[in-house]
């Protein structure tokens, strides 16, 4: 089920190109030239070239600015992901850099100056002496509360292609990081065999609510962790997890019902719902910390290594790589999830419950010795 449409501009509508055709090239003796103005997400913008270098000798400098700067509101800021390539007449040797900028009134203009070295414009990147340079800008339009879907799909495939093994690294790297916490806790085998014991004595409703938690609660903290302004790879790990929650969204579905009727399944997942504001792990609970300490939890499953595998002999890359992206956000968020709700509720349950246990052996131990006492006198 997808998640519900958002109100206000999606992202094809904040996304624009922009081609600049600078003829003459060789001839020009001004340090700096200005393209005309375009727009892109309801903002005027233009691209700003050094054919000398800015500040630095020997370079072609490139800026993208915000065109009416002086004249917005105070405060103002866009906040823009774009690409700008110097064309060469080979497409595969054309010269591209991405980045990812909060534009605002003390830095209205971002980009490269040291973008590419002048002797190499002359080596097929000015045809008839003339330059082309291209410019891609996607204004974010931001969710703060939660993860948002932030790129036209055409340029989010353009970036997938070069970014994939980033956003792979970056999820890699958290799924590690929180299974090295629950090995270590799960090296005290009398703490993990009580933790079992604890689980396995809670009713089914307890289990629920024990599990059960707040989806903003849960997205924000996900933004937090996962969102970077200054990381260019950001936006697509966002991209990612967007999939991975729209995966796991039951809408209006009951989540109570959903969960209590698969308790008792070794595989854990999780069940959210955005509508209801609502998120609950199904499945065995400690089984999964038990999987995702031993590294199998978000391991690729029989049906996704076929699906991996039809994927290497599909001609459509783009599918492949889409595939693996919603896979990668599928995985985080139920490992983010697990984490999540182990840390900050069923641990804290256990801890108090094993506090409790522990009062009540002492005051038995006391009554005892007490009674014992008595019966000496």
């Amino acid at each position: 089920t997808d998640v519900p449409t958002e109100t206000g501009p999606q992202p094809v509508d904040m996304y624009g190109k922009f081609t600049w055709k600078i003829e003459n090239f060789s001839e020009i003796s001004k340090r700096e030239l200005r393209s005309n103005v375009f727009e892109v997400g309801g903002y005027k913008w233009y691209i700003l070239v050094y054919p000398q270098g800015c500040d630095v000798s020997n370079h072609l400098s490139l800026f993208l600015c915000v065109a009416d700067y002086d004249k917005l509101l105070p405060g103002w800021s866009h906040f823009a992901q774009f690409t700008i390539a110097v064309v060469n007449k080979d497409p595969k040797k054309s010269k591209y850099s991405d980045t990812l900028h909060r534009f605002c009134k003390k830095e209205h203009d971002w980009g490269w100056k040291k973008f590419m070295e002048l002797t190499k414009v002359l080596d097929g990147f000015t045809v008839a002496d003339t330059l082309v340079i291209k410019a891609q800008v996607q204004v974010i339009h931001e969710k703060v509360a939660r993860p948002f879907r932030c790129l036209d799909p055409q340029y989010r495939r353009e970036l997938v292609r070069v970014y994939l093994t980033n956003v792979e690294g970056i999820c890699r790297r958290f799924l590690d990081e929180k299974r090295e916490k629950l090995m270590t806790m799960r090296a005290d085998e009398e703490q993990w065999s009580n933790l079992r014991q604890f689980w396995n004595s809670r009713e089914g409703k307890e289990k629920v609510q024990l599990t059960m938690e707040k989806s903003d609660i849960l997205l924000k903290g996900i933004v937090k962790r996962f969102f970077n302004e200054k990381e260019v790879t950001s936006t697509l790990v966002m991209d990612a997890l967007y999939c991975g929650c729209r995966a796991l969204d039951i809408a209006e579905n009951d989540l109570e019902a959903k969960a209590t009727s698969v308790s008792t399944s070794n595989k854990c997942s999780v069940a959210m719902s955005i509508v209801q504001n609502k998120s609950v792990l199904t499945g065995d609970f400690v089984s999964a910390l038990e999987r995702a300490a031993d590294g199998t939890a978000f391991d690729a499953d029989e049906e996704d290594k076929k699906s991996a595998s039809d994927d290497l002999s599909a001609t459509d890359a783009v599918e492949r790589d889409e595939k693996r992206l919603a896979e990668l956000g599928r995985r985080t968020i139920e490992m983010y999830v697990l984490s999540h709700v182990f840390v900050n509720r069923v641990e804290i349950a256990f801890r108090e419950a094993e506090a409790l246990m522990r009062q009540e052996a002492l005051i038995a131990e006391e009554e005892e010795a007490e009674r014992l006492a008595q019966e000496l006198e």
